[in-house]
Formats: structure tokens, C-alpha cells, sequence
């Protein structure tokens, strides 16, 4: 039974983020996602989606997504083990491990679960091991699925290196320091696509580090694959690294149709290995027939279509351009993620609201999403954005920032 201390002490966190600008707000859409939805009865411009292909509510996904429902029904009310793995399932893990440059792909509910479900599955088993240690490097600024992850390893079996994001003097020194170290298994962790910065990680280098020391190389590609490469396969691809990290992590709930569902990607006696051990895997429920149906659907169209990828990367250069030359601070990148540094959390969320009440978009972000004093807003662009809208969400950046003087 709830305690009247456990509640007062809740309210009073509550109370405490709304003071200091900090409560996040969720808001109805009353539409489908696209670059346009509605709020109420109020449309408005979408800049603050994963949408980066605009496939969310593409008319041949939804096909695909229906025919499914209609031939496979609705969900397989099991796990893959036990009555919850149809033909399409491991149809989508081989297309997924073709377009990735892998030898085999396991399906998860969510990249979150498939992150989680490494880490444990591999770090925590012995292997017929009674006493060892594993070492995980990871960059400050990986995502807080990765975070979490390594809270899951216990603590005796696993030592945690962070270094400074995108320092690979800095990973490699810790490297080097740790060679005659006695660990079973070294791993690099990094994400492909830093998802508050919208910067890339140095692939190639990763590449060289993991095979000069020996070490695993992991990449969580949520926010690359679909975006960039000539193919959409990712930032490997995009950085000429296709191929050549040990394991993927990614997810089918971004530019692959912005449903739900992750996967590890990589050789397959791991993958092999995590069927039989992951525990995220094993004990949840299958991806429904109709989002494996219309993520087939969404490979099959970037197989035939490269179109979408350079709207999406033309649609972005222009809009960087702009956000820049109109006095704004964002960091230096070419990915859809424009993040528009602001500072301090009650000025992005109070920039947030204004930008939303003239007709865009775009949600703010502060601690603990992003280090203390780097709040920014935001910006998403997707390939579904046409001119027009770019220029409008533009003009209202313009005019709110000048109104706030975050501009002259």
C-alpha cells in the first residue's frame, strides 16, 4: 500500500521539475504522423519525429501492413520459442542481414531491448568460466539504452571505461593501458548516430582500434540506418566501414517506417548464441505480423528507390544552412538531427510552446536527456518535408527567436 511519505515525496518531485522548467509534456496528436499533423483541429509542421523518411504513413506500408493483418492477424500472443515465429520473421532477419553486410539478424521488440539483451546475455555468462572480468569502453554520449545496459552487468564480472565522446586518443590510451590486463573480452561501444548532437561517430577508427587491441566493436545505428549510405544501410555505409562492425544494434522504429522494433546484427554464432540466452528476446512477445510485413516493405522500397535517402540529406543541408545563417548556434553535421543550442532548460521549453503556438513543431530538451546547461530544441527533418514547409518552419524560427532575443 502506497505510504503518504512515498507520495509526498513524489508530488514533491514533480513540483520540483515544474519549477525549475523541467516537466515534459505530451501531446495529442489527432492525426497520422507526417510532415504535417494535427493538434486538436490545429495542423501544424512536424519537426520533431524520427520520420526521416517520411515511411511512417507511406500509402505501400500501410498496404503491406494491412494484407498482413488480414492474411497473419493481429499478434502471435507468444514468444519466438514457443508458437511466435512465422515465416516472415526470419524472412525480415535475412533481408535485414543482407542490407546490413551481416552474416544473420535476430528481431527484438525495440533496439532498447536489443541493447539491454546483449550486454547481459554476453557480460554475465561465464562461458565455463568460474572467475573472469570483461571491459566495456564506451563514449560519454551513447545512448541511455546503452546506459542502461551496462547497469545489468554485475558488477563483478564487467569493469566500465567511459571516455570523451569521440576521443579516440583518450579510447585508445585506455587500450593500451589495459593490453596486459588479464580480461576475457574487450568492448567498444559507441553509437553510429549520436542522437542529442545528430554528429557521427569516427567508424573507420573504431574499426582500426578494435582490431589493433584486439577488442569487439559494437555500434547502436538507431538514428543512421535508412538515412545515410548510398543504399540507406547506415552510417557504416555512409563512412566506408559497411561490413566491418562486429555488431549492430538498430531499430525499425525510425526512418524504416517509425513503428516499433530492434535487432543485434553480426556473425551468426552470435547471433545463434543470443536466441538461446538473451532474455529480452526470449521471454518477449514477437514483433505483430503487420510491422514485419511493412518493414519488409519499407527494404524493399529502399532496394529499389534511392530517392528518399537524398531527399532526406538535401532537405537537410538546406535547412542547416538556413537555422545557421539565421544566427542560430548548432553543432557542426550533416544528419537530420538540427539541434539548436539554447542553454538553459526553461528557455527551451518556453521556446518550445512559442514555436508551437505559431505552427511548429519541435520539442525541447534539457537534462538528464542532455548534460546540464545544454538544453537545445530539437529540429528533425525529414525527406517528406517539401520547400514550402521548410521555409515556413523557418520564417517561425526567425520570428520567435527574434521575439526571445535568442537572435538579433
Amino acid at each position: 500500500m502506497y505510504t503518504p511519505e512515498l507520495l509526498k515525496s513524489i508530488q514533491d518531485e514533480l513540483a520540483n521539475l515544474k519549477d525549475q522548467g523541467k516537466y515534459k509534456i505530451e501531446r495529442e496528436l489527432t492525426s497520422a504522423q507526417g510532415p504535417e499533423v494535427k493538434i486538436g483541429d490545429k495542423t501544424v509542421l512536424m519537426f520533431a519525429s524520427n520520420n526521416y523518411l517520411g515511411l511512417g504513413n507511406h500509402p505501400e506500408l500501410v498496404a503491406a501492413a494491412k494484407a498482413a493483418l488480414d492474411q497473419y492477424g493481429y499478434g502471435l500472443s507468444s514468444v519466438r520459442f514457443i508458437c511466435g515465429t512465422q515465416d516472415w520473421h526470419r524472412q525480415l532477419e535475412q533481408k535485414l542481414a543482407e542490407f546490413l553486410g551481416v552474416e544473420d539478424v535476430i528481431l527484438y521488440s525495440t533496439c532498447f531491448m536489443a541493447n539491454l539483451g546483449f550486454f547481459a546475455s554476453l557480460v554475465n555468462e561465464p562461458f565455463g568460466q568460474n572467475e573472469y572480468q570483461d571491459v566495456i569502453y564506451s563514449d560519454e554520449l551513447n545512448h541511455a539504452s546503452i546506459i542502461d545496459a551496462f547497469k545489468l552487468a554485475k558488477k563483478e564480472r564487467v569493469e566500465k571505461r567511459i571516455y570523451p565522446h569521440s576521443d579516440l586518443a583518450a579510447l585508445e590510451k585506455m587500450l593500451a593501458d589495459d593490453a596486459t590486463s588479464n580480461f576475457r573480452h574487450k568492448i567498444i561501444v559507441s553509437d553510429g548516430i549520436f542522437s542529442m548532437e545528430g554528429d557521427m561517430a569516427k567508424l573507420p577508427e573504431l574499426v582500426a582500434l578494435a582490431k589493433k587491441y584486439s577488442a569487439l566493436l559494437f555500434v547502436d545505428d538507431a538514428h543512421g540506418v535508412g538515412v545515410l549510405g548510398q543504399h540507406g544501410a547506415g552510417t557504416p555505409e555512409h563512412l566506408g566501414a559497411h561490413g566491418q562492425i562486429d555488431v549492430l544494434s538498430g531499430t525499425l522504429g525510425k526512418a524504416l517506417g517509425g513503428a516499433v522494433g530492434g535487432y543485434l546484427a553480426g556473425k551468426k554464432v552470435i547471433i545463434d548464441f543470443l536466441r538461446q540466452k538473451s532474455r529480452t528476446y526470449m521471454f518477449s512477445n514477437s514483433l505483430p505480423p503487420m510491422v514485419v510485413a511493412a518493414s519488409l516493405k519499407a527494404l524493399e522500397f529502399l532496394a529499389k528507390n534511392s530517392e528518399l535517402t537524398k531527399k532526406s540529406a538535401a532537405n537537410t543541408q538546406y535547412f542547416r544552412t538556413q537555422v545557421k545563417a539565421l544566427g542560430f548556434k548548432i553543432p557542426d553535421g550533416s544528419h537530420p538531427i538540427v539541434p539548436v543550442m539554447l542553454g538553459e532548460a526553461d528557455k527551451a521549453q518556453a521556446m518550445s510552446k512559442r514555436l508551437l503556438a505559431e505552427g511548429l513543431y519541435v520539442v525541447g530538451l534539457w537534462f538528464p536527456v542532455v548534460p546540464e546547461g545544454t538544453a537545445r530544441l530539437r529540429f528533425q527533418v525529414s525527406a517528406a518535408h517539401s520547400q514550402e514547409q521548410l521555409d515556413a518552419a523557418l520564417a517561425i524560427l526567425e520570428k520567435v527567436g527574434k521575439e526571445m532575443k535568442v537572435i538579433n
